[in-house]
């Protein structure tokens, strides 16, 4: 357990061209703390994430950035990419690819972890989304993940299917599909 107290508000903006490097330092600060105890989401340096794709995140308007005292301490990207193995899910709703977004790369800080930064960006994705008439977001999730499984749970998201996203050869055979309905 960290000593950083629970964060409790943050700034959370689509991320600019100015945050690239802080990204890309985010990223590598991440991936060199699962390197050196359980890496529950399986990510790799140089594979997943990478400043390449804070980039595309940034081109494509879609990557939200988390801060705490002027320090990115979480991120986000929200779209309507559905990933393959989505398409036959059975989800609880019915929306077209227009209608949801698709949470990718939910990341936070090592040094922030267990403070409420992924709560407070789901929340925000919540916000966002009913804010643009999403009627719900979805996400995948490595079967290994724990904490971030009990995360989306907490958060009220629900368990829809258990699919193969193509990434065996990484070691990550089996995905958890979840779901959040925002139209009440």
């Amino acid at each position: 357990m960290n000593n950083i107290e629970h964060v409790t508000k943050l700034m959370i903006e689509k991320g600019t061209v100015a945050d690239i490097d802080e990204m890309e330092q985010f990223y590598n600060d991440i991936l060199n703390s699962l390197e050196q105890g359980v890496n529950y989401p399986g990510w790799k340096k140089g594979i997943y994430p990478t400043k390449e794709g804070a980039v595309h995140g940034i081109k494509c308007d879609d990557l939200l950035i988390a801060r705490y005292n002027n320090e990115i301490v979480g991120s986000i990207i929200l779209n309507h990419i559905i990933v393959k193995g989505y398409e036959t899910a059975p989800w609880n709703i019915y929306a077209t690819d227009d209608e949801i977004y698709v949470v990718h790369t939910l990341a936070v800080h090592p040094k922030y972890a267990k403070n409420g930064v992924g709560s407070q960006l789901l929340e925000f994705a919540e916000e966002y989304g009913r804010k643009n008439n999403i009627k719900a977001l979805r996400l995948d999730v490595y079967e290994h993940n724990t904490p971030a499984i009990r995360l989306y749970e907490k958060c009220g998201y629900k368990y829809i299917d258990k699919v193969d996203l193509g990434y065996g050869a990484y070691g990550l055979d089996w995905y958890l599909l979840f779901e959040k309905i925002l139209e009440e």
